[in-house]
């Protein structure tokens, strides 16, 4: 068998979702500094209003991509996804050409129903194309991959925006599109694993079905659950990190995307440790060391915030020759590599414990829970910022939150 890496079972998938990943992420990372440095009021609710935006339609819309995925061809589903998100790029490229946040939004909400229908395949589909000890190593090039995306996208977007032209913006964002719609005709055909299925449109009733044949069995709801708390530490650590370095730092626009750039880069590390720690087997105690160490990090980020606001705005030499800034480097690292560690052997025991015709819905009732904790983390971390509550005390409270749910996990872990 090829590496991975080159197989032709696995080498489409892994470039589709890339640009994929690639787009979501450099729409948001622009639309972030259009607001943090364009003078918006309410600028930290708004940034994370965007995260919300953008996670609402895995809420609504998961159990239809996961029929989807059940009932047709995965490879066939995909290409037509990718080729509806070309149309969707064109809106995002000219919303940011005439400075429309509205537009913008709309691109963002569009780039979220894609992203909703897609994730089950994504996910469902690795294990109709490969050996169930690949499975470990391809999620964590899967999610490796994704956040080299976000880094990329980091990058491109804060580079988009210092450009101060729409040029750039618009060629990287429909290229990008383009590239993945291209990716997915590679992908070969995975066949239908449940012909038989009649696709519900209603995604109440569908929703509430996934849900409950998840809650059913015992191993799929706890990897479910355990999921949702990475992608919710996840989405509330990445819309306050702008605002971190920012405000608390005192780091400018290079500062920032340099932050984001270092964290990105961290979560495949992680991602690559839980690989290697696998080795092919599913070893969902290195998720429970994950959790300790999400909780811990996040305790000392939110002990790195106390203290006075910098009211300079400096570059990335000047905020790195600080111990400050260095110990949020440090934190923020460590974060990201036990946020990797965290999620690889969940996601893995989840695939691997789903029956196959049943399995891009399980992964799709995972994303409803996903999204709603992310979205209901979205919303209350905004209502917070709002009430006035600073950067110090929502790190803290994620931190010991994160803690409780170790705890938990380690009572009620199943054995593998």
């Amino acid at each position: 068998m090829p590496p991975l890496l080159l197989s032709r079972r696995f080498a489409p998938l892994f470039a589709c979702q890339f640009f994929a990943a690639f787009n979501d992420n450099f729409l948001r990372t622009a639309l972030v500094f259009l607001i943090l440095f364009g003078g918006y009021a309410d600028a930290e609710a708004l940034i994370t209003t965007a995260s919300a935006v953008f996670i609402a339609p895995y809420f609504c819309l998961s159990a239809l991509g996961g029929e989807l995925a059940d009932r047709y061809d995965k490879a066939r589903v995909a290409r037509w996804l990718k080729f509806i998100e070309i149309a969707v790029a064109a809106i995002a490229a000219a919303g940011y050409a005439h400075g429309s946040l509205p537009t913008l939004f709309v691109a963002l909400f569009g780039f979220g129903v894609l992203a909703s229908l897609f994730g089950p395949l994504k996910y469902g589909i690795l294990p109709d194309h490969l050996p169930c000890d690949k499975l470990p190593t391809a999620n964590a090039l899967v999610e490796g991959a994704t956040f080299v995306a976000i880094l990329a996208g980091t990058i491109g977007g804060g580079l988009a925006f210092r450009s101060g032209h729409a040029w750039p913006f618009a060629a990287l964002v429909t290229g990008f599109a383009l590239a993945s719609w291209l990716s997915a005709l590679l992908i070969p055909p995975s066949g239908e694993r449940a012909p038989h299925l009649t696709v519900s449109v209603n995604v109440v009733r569908s929703t509430a079905a996934m849900l409950a044949h998840l809650h059913a069995d015992r191993r799929l709801w706890w990897c479910a659950l355990v999921t949702s708390w990475f992608w919710l530490i996840g989405i509330v650590v990445l819309s306050l990190l702008p605002p971190l370095i920012k405000t608390t730092i005192g780091g400018n626009e290079d500062t920032v995307t340099l932050y984001l750039a270092i964290f990105s880069v961290a979560v495949g590390l992680g991602a690559a440790l839980a690989a290697w720690v696998a080795r092919g087997r599913i070893v969902v105690t290195a998720t429970l060391a994950g959790a300790v160490l999400l909780g811990i990090f996040a305790l000392d980020i939110g002990l790195t915030a106390v203290g006075p606001v910098a009211e300079s705005s400096r570059g990335p030499a000047e905020v790195f020759g600080s111990a400050r800034g260095l110990r949020a480097a440090f934190d923020l690292i460590g974060l990201a590599i036990a946020g990797g560690l965290f999620i690889v052997p969940a996601f893995a025991a989840l695939q691997a414990w789903s029956s196959a015709d049943y399995r891009a819905r399980n992964v799709a009732a995972a994303n409803v829970l996903n999204a709603a904790f992310m979205t209901c983390a979205t919303v209350l971390t905004a209502l917070l910022q709002k009430a006035g509550v600073g950067l110090p005390m929502l790190f803290f409270g994620l931190g010991a939150a994160t803690l409780g749910v170790a705890l938990a996990m380690a009572r009620t872990m199943p054995e593998t």
